[in-house]
């Protein structure tokens, strides 16, 4: 009986029903579970995300778990998602220390020791501006003519954002719905303008956040009402963003943030009570929630508002991350996973060039929910469930982050489990993927489908050209490109005395040489197209890019040849 039991409890694992295993242990009385149904059910609540519940389950039976590495890792995982960080480090550790070596285990130690040294950083700052005192401590008064160039009154700003001056009688009514008493320079400030955008939105940081990794971006500031949409008891105002979006219910929601609810800025109430002067925190629901402390009071943080363009790298970081798509090495995993197809050719070059058209659209490399995103999940998981056709849900939501996510070289460096979720969830419900035994797969239709689009983006090999990137034209033409800056940097630099750079125009000077003298044939078929941090040459004609690329790139590795090409190049 017992076995059937726990037979039926694994096959319930495999399927998600973690529900199901929680009802039918909670079902046998108390003095009836042994250890190993106390630890099913632990492990079923941490899955259904009731950590508290689980916790005191698994703590139970501490002294049987002492030496057991799977007790250690079911506790420590809960202290993690309850931020309980120091726990948590110390279980995975032990968990470690009885068994060496485990992935799962190292991974969660290493962001709990990451997590609970941010927090400490964290809480140290928190402390050390609380305690600076100082004639602005929540008590500066608020002067009109210091702000006269604070607000940006877009079009945008004046619908959404500002409501007339409050009256005390709606400040009252707010503060009561809220449960806060607002900040006074607050409050003075709404009087004055009701809301808005501000001119200067960044807030420069000491940590990192998903958004960048020295500031934090608002895209306005909520006004004291119930009128305007951004309002603090408007529509998307403060208790909607902690009811609807599990914001913590610690303070008020004042700032929203670009990424459309994933992040916001709050005033923070929890060392000051209700009525006192909270400090001001920014909230990241991308990291599970995770709190960045910003100001010590309200004024402090309009005051330390800065324009975007202090923090402008874009074009730094597109190149960045245009050089990674080309060039970064794939994960273990996923060049595991690209080494087992055999349907189309060139695997790796197709989503290099996927990556590279996302880069080029958004300015970096991240995966959201557009439709090269889609896609880029669609490849994935055909990739894993190809090579792993065993692969249940919970399965592929772990190895996900192993491919591109978290890929090294050639990876985003981190993502938002809802969208891949979500991407999982409306597949299903198209009938794309279907789940049989347990296991995920798309349907033969659905493969058909993908590996369609995947030969519409293909380029032939033509050889090796990388660095170089060959591009599918939507008029039957073909591109090559170049993310400059690291290939053949030492060629450039030995006629930098001249001002070459290395940049894409230096590139396409060099090109025009190695065309003139080495492809004659082409120079009226293949064209330049440079720009400051990229190469391109493109051509109707696809043979003859081809037969370019595959020359130009043997040149460039002929290191003789192309120190006297380069020797006759002329500076644009």
């Amino acid at each position: 009986m017992v076995e059937e039991l726990l037979e039926q409890l694994a096959q319930w694992h495999e399927e998600d029903e973690f529900a199901k295993i929680v009802e039918a242990i909670m079902d046998i009385p108390e003095p009836d579970r042994d250890y190993v149904l106390i630890g099913q059910l632990g492990r079923a609540l941490n899955n259904l995300d009731r950590y508290n519940e689980a916790l005191e389950q698994l703590l139970s039976i501490a002294e049987q778990g002492e030496q057991d590495p799977i007790w250690h890792y079911r506790v420590g995982y809960a202290y993690y998602y309850l931020k309980q960080y120091d726990q948590a480090v110390r279980e995975f550790e032990l968990a470690d220390e009885l068994e060496p070596g485990d992935e799962a285990v190292l991974q969660l130690l290493d962001w709990s020791r990451r997590a609970a040294g941010r927090e400490a950083r964290e809480q140290r700052r928190f402390a050390a501006a609380q305690s600076s005192g100082g004639v602005r401590s929540g008590g500066g008064r608020f002067d009109p003519r210091e702000f006269v160039d604070f607000w940006e009154d877009s079009d945008y700003a004046l619908e959404s954002y500002v409501s007339e001056p409050p009256t005390d009688e709606l400040i009252a009514s707010v503060e009561q719905e809220l449960g806060y008493k607002l900040p006074a320079f607050y409050i003075e400030m709404m009087k004055q303008h009701n809301g808005g955008v501000p001119r200067d939105t960044c807030f420069p940081t000491e940590e990192g956040t998903s958004w960048a990794e020295d500031h934090v971006a608002i895209t306005g500031i909520m006004g004291i009402g119930r009128e305007k949409t951004y309002s603090l008891c408007g529509d998307l105002g403060s208790r909607f963003m902690i009811e609807e979006w599990g914001y913590p219910d610690i303070g008020v929601v004042f700032g929203d943030c670009p990424s459309a609810g994933h992040d916001v800025i709050m005033l923070d109430y929890r060392a000051c009570g209700r009525e006192g002067e909270p400090a001001v925190i920014h909230v990241d629901q991308e990291a599970d929630y995770e709190i960045t402390f910003l100001a010590k009071d309200f004024e402090s943080f309009v005051r330390g508002l800065v324009n975007e363009e202090v923090f402008d790298t874009s074009e730094e970081d597109k190149a960045d991350d245009l050089r990674k798509v080309a060039h970064g090495a794939f994960s273990p995993l996923l060049a595991e996973l690209c080494g087992k197809v055999t349907e189309i050719e060139n695997i790796g070059g197709i989503i290099r060039k996927i990556c590279t058209a996302i880069v080029e659209e958004k300015g970096h490399f991240s995966l959201h929910a557009d439709e090269r995103s889609t896609l880029m999940y669609d490849v994935q998981f055909w990739l894993y469930t190809k090579a792993y056709p065993d692969t249940n849900r919970g399965e592929y939501l772990e190895a996900y982050s192993k491919m591109i996510a978290f890929g090294g070289e050639f990876g985003t460096g981190g993502y938002a489990p809802a969208f891949i979720s979500d991407w999982l969830d409306d597949r299903i419900r198209s009938g794309m993927i279907v789940e049989r035994g347990g296991a995920l797969a798309f349907t033969d239709e659905a493969k058909e489908e993908l590996l369609h689009k995947l030969k519409n983006v293909a380029v032939p090999a033509a050889g090796n050209v990388a660095p170089f990137i060959l591009v599918e034209q939507e008029n039957g033409g073909m591109s090559v490109i170049l993310n400059v800056g690291t290939y053949l940097a030492d060629l450039f630099e030995s006629r930098a005395e001249e001002g070459f750079e290395g940049n894409g125009y230096d590139w396409a000077s060099l090109a025009a040489v190695y065309l003139e003298e080495q492809m004659p044939e082409l120079a009226e078929t293949v064209h330049f197209d440079p720009e400051a941090d990229m190469f391109c040459a493109y051509s109707g004609n696809r043979e003859a890019i081809l037969k370019f690329a595959a020359g130009f790139k043997k040149a460039c590795e002929d290191e003789s040849l192309i120190r006297d090409l380069f020797s006759r190049a002329e500076l644009d």
